[in-house]
């Protein structure tokens, strides 16, 4: 814009300059200006004409450390080249998508390729595709929008667990549950009308003949096969920043130990002190894989709820069975006795405590504050009283402390004597 004023503001005095003195020198630059702008103003014109393009997103969703592809395609239909074209897709992702600058002969075309990590979990837009082009002298400008937006969920990276087991629990009969699931089990509770959607292979045909018109069965949950995840997002007690913190620890907890249970044909809930996260009910498969996965992406510290409370009102709904499965860094002792009270229940309680203490020392070191400020010995104080009132009640802890595998630390002793022995 800047030149393409200054180029008029010399052509307005080349002209004033010409007629007032009739010089042809002056005359000669005036034409030639005008040559210039008006040469600059058709090749930018036509820089886009007859141009095709388009772009592919490799997949919609993927999961930390994998890499997003996208192909580029771009076609010259016309017979006039295109000697300078920018290619640019806006994105939020933290890779930006890498542009490129390029040239295309007549009737040309380029395709390629662009690889880009997926760092940061998360929900990301790809905005569409812009293209633009310009004029040598950049006077004149030209761009254009191709394609439609989409949106890209990065699901947590899932970390395997080789010697994780959810702990047994007494079982005496099953009963049934307010909980229904789209899963086929052994548990048939009720049958319903037929709706569009059901699977052919879930028709009652007895209920079908009596009634005539069709009727599918309900299932419940197989109640042995639950796992119930209590995630902490309450932002008081969240501690570090980045990839190094408890929140981001705790979410991989949460990834790897559901990712684990529903490679094992089990149930999986997942309820969180989060403001803006549901509560996902108990099922299993394929699909809960992937709602686990996009709530987990979507999972921030936000949430002004103790996790104390949100236990009060969430382990009413466990059932014997079940096994509860707490991820905080809470040093406050008061959730311990919720979850005390599910031992004579039936209920099975495991704790992955996510050290404060551990992660605040490493988020001081990477600031280089130091311990300034910070009463580290109290902390470790009510770090130790926490585990103390852990074991009081024979509940299973694991402490998960930063840069240490899940593996490492999420072990069952009985399923490691077992690997050792194989």
């Amino acid at each position: 814009m800047i030149a393409r004023f200054q180029l008029l503001l010399l052509v307005g005095v080349l002209v004033i300059g010409a007629f007032s003195t009739g010089a042809d020198f002056l005359f000669f630059l005036v034409y030639l200006l005008l040559l210039v702008g008006g040469g600059a103003y058709v090749i930018t014109r036509l820089g886009l004409a007859d141009l095709e393009a388009g772009y592919v997103l490799g997949q919609l969703h993927g999961s930390v450390g994998e890499q997003l592809r996208v192909t580029y395609t771009l076609r010259n239909a016309s017979r006039v080249p295109k000697p300078w074209l920018e290619v640019e897709q806006p994105s939020t992702l933290p890779v930006p998508l890498p542009g490129r600058a390029l040239s295309l002969p007549p009737r040309g075309e380029r395709t390629w390729l662009t690889r880009v990590q997926l760092t940061r979990r998360g929900h990301y837009r790809v905005d569409p595709l812009q293209i633009r082009t310009s004029d040598p002298f950049g006077l004149f400008e030209a761009s254009a929008s191709v394609g439609r937006g989409a949106t890209l969920v990065v699901y947590p990276r899932i970390e395997p667990l080789p010697f994780w087991r959810v702990p047994a629990t007494s079982l005496e009969g099953n009963h049934a549950s307010q909980e229904r699931t789209y899963q086929t089990t052994p548990l048939v509770t009720s049958v319903r009308p037929y709706v569009p959607g059901d699977a052919y292979n879930r028709i009652h045909w007895p209920t079908t003949a009596r009634q005539q018109e069709l009727y599918v069965r309900e299932f419940d949950l197989e109640q042995e096969a639950d796992v119930s995840i209590f995630l902490d997002l309450d932002r008081s007690v969240q501690v570090g920043h980045g990839d190094e913190s408890t929140l981001e620890a705790g979410i991989r907890v949460a990834a790897a130990v559901g990712a684990r249970a529903l490679a094992e044909n089990r149930a999986v809930a997942l309820t969180s002190s989060g403001r803006q996260l549901p509560s996902l009910p108990p099922d299993r498969g394929a699909r809960q894989h992937q709602k686990l996965m996009q709530l987990l992406a979507a999972a921030q510290a936000n949430g002004a709820v103790p996790i104390v409370e949100v236990l009060v009102h969430g382990l009413t709904r466990l059932r014997r069975g079940m096994t509860a499965l707490l991820i905080t860094p809470s040093l406050d002792r008061t959730w311990i006795r919720p979850l005390a009270s599910l031992r004579p229940r039936g209920v099975g309680v495991v704790v992955c405590h996510l050290d404060p203490v551990a992660y605040g020392r490493l988020w001081r070191e990477s600031r280089d504050d130091g311990d300034a400020g910070v009463d580290t010995e109290a902390q470790a104080r009510e770090l130790r009283a926490l585990y103390y009132g852990l074991a009081e009640y024979d509940i299973r802890v694991h402490s998960i402390v930063p840069r240490v595998k899940l593996a490492e630390i999420l072990v069952d002793p009985a399923a490691t004597a077992l690997g050792r022995a194989g």
